[in-house]
């Protein structure tokens, strides 16, 4: 695989010179849509994506029913959902070809752990690009009614005297995620360690698929558990557990979901790429209006996307956070972002600390060259090319790969330029020689 080029200098703003309206949005972030002419004619009109049942997935829901896959020339892309983070790297691994995908609404890390062949069968390496980031924030932390009392938040302190207390009885004490190294598992690590409970030692960590939390934990098969919506909510109406925190609360505005495609199918198809980015782009600012909510909310409740009720989505599509504890957040500035706050954007330093987690934990070796493998997997370059060709406003565009400096809800900072610094900070840790 070729080393990437420069970084292209910032876009400037295109004067918008008609009144063109996305979704009630362009205007009000400067997306101007233009049509598949704008840019080269796919090499393909097909493609096939995989989705988890999560409002994260949301841009690929709604650039199917609103058309803008079809405005972009992709006339025959299939939504396909997929049963768990385990299947979704399987299909991609086997691609379109052979009866998988072509790429998915993914878990940031796992396109460099399937890249690196660190998370494939026989360790096999599938390269793949991540193309866009699909939101910030959005995911939140559960716990088991049994802990009502405690009304666990960002303090664990009461939560890791209580988790040992009954693992000195001989109950088992289990956190839940959704994949190892996904970025589930590095916000409840993380959530667990800050507040000095070993995710290794104390807790033992489970794999459940995200549809399945709710029901796994219903018949006790776990303590808390990390997941994006509308499982956490869910988990509340049915009377089953409440939220202690969401993720934003732990690290705000954190980069979350990616879209990501296989290599081979990018480098055969770049001008199909682009039409699938331009697509997932314009889907984005249409979920980020907030006149889009409620409709957005429809979208993903049915069956053939997320199949869950209604009301067990809209509130927290919408902002608006009832933890289940007689804690209420209206308009929460934790929400999920699909495109504010330059939501869409791959920053690599955000990539750099998800990669740097997977270190801490053990999941990649302390010698991994984190720096080469984003320049590989990490195609900002390519998501600038379909700005540039929407039209989006300069504000959206960052002028640089990296965000900066990053700060944690427990006072760790993490500063992209010193990745090492930041392990060292960090008390709690299982890391590995290569």
């Amino acid at each position: 695989m070729s080393e990437r080029r420069s970084l292209p200098p910032a876009l400037t703003r295109r004067t918008l010179t008609q009144a063109a309206a996305l979704g009630g949005a362009a205007l009000a972030t400067g997306l101007a849509p233009r049509s598949a002419r704008a840019a080269g004619k796919p090499e393909t009109t097909k493609a096939k994506l995989g989705f988890i049942a999560l409002t994260d997935a949301a841009p690929l829901f709604v650039a199917d029913e609103k058309g803008f896959f079809k405005k972009h020339g992709m006339t025959e892309v299939e939504v396909l959902k997929q049963s768990s983070w385990g299947t979704t790297r399987d299909n991609l691994v086997l691609g379109s070809g052979s009866g998988g995908i072509d790429g998915a609404h993914i878990l940031t890390p796992m396109p460099y752990l399937i890249s690196t062949g660190t998370t494939t069968a026989n360790n096999v390496p599938v390269p793949m690009f991540i193309l866009a980031r699909l939101n910030l924030g959005g995911q939140c932390i559960s716990v088991g009614k049994e802990y009502a009392d405690l009304k666990v938040g960002t303090d664990t302190s009461a939560f890791k005297r209580a988790l040992a207390a009954k693992a000195a009885k001989g109950t088992p004490v289990k956190a839940a995620m959704t994949f190892p190294g996904g970025t589930h598992d590095m916000w409840i690590r993380y959530w667990l360690a800050a507040g000095g409970i070993d995710p290794n030692k104390d807790i033992a960590t489970i794999v459940v698929p995200p549809a399945q939390m709710v029901a796994n934990m219903k018949v006790g098969s776990m303590d808390t558990f990390c997941v994006c919506e509308p499982w956490n909510r869910q988990l509340i109406n049915q009377g089953i557990g409440y939220t202690a925190v969401t993720t934003s609360e732990l690290w705000h505005n954190h980069p979350e979901k990616a879209f990501a495609m296989r290599a081979d199918w990018v480098n055969a198809n770049p001008n199909a790429t682009q039409a699938l980015l331009r697509a997932v782009m314009e889907a984005q600012v249409w979920c980020e209006n907030p006149a889009n909510r409620e409709e957005v909310a429809r979208i993903c409740s049915q069956r053939k996307w997320i199949n869950a009720p209604v009301e067990d989505i809209v509130d927290r599509l919408k902002g608006d956070f009832d933890y289940g504890t007689g804690r209420v957040v209206k308009n929460s500035p934790q929400q999920m972002r699909y495109w504010k706050d330059q939501a869409s954007y791959p920053f690599q330093s955000h990539d750099l600390w998800f990669l740097t987690e997977n270190i801490r934990w053990g999941y990649l070796p302390e010698n991994f060259d984190s720096a080469g493998w984003i320049r590989k997997v990490n195609r900002e370059d390519l998501w600038r090319a379909a700005a540039k060709d929407l039209g989006v406003a300069a504000a959206d565009i960052p002028g640089s790969p990296s965000r900066g400096v990053e700060r944690f809800f427990d006072g760790k900072v993490f500063d992209p330029a010193k990745p090492k610094a930041y392990l060292d900070s960090l008390a709690i840790k299982a890391m590995r020689s290569a």
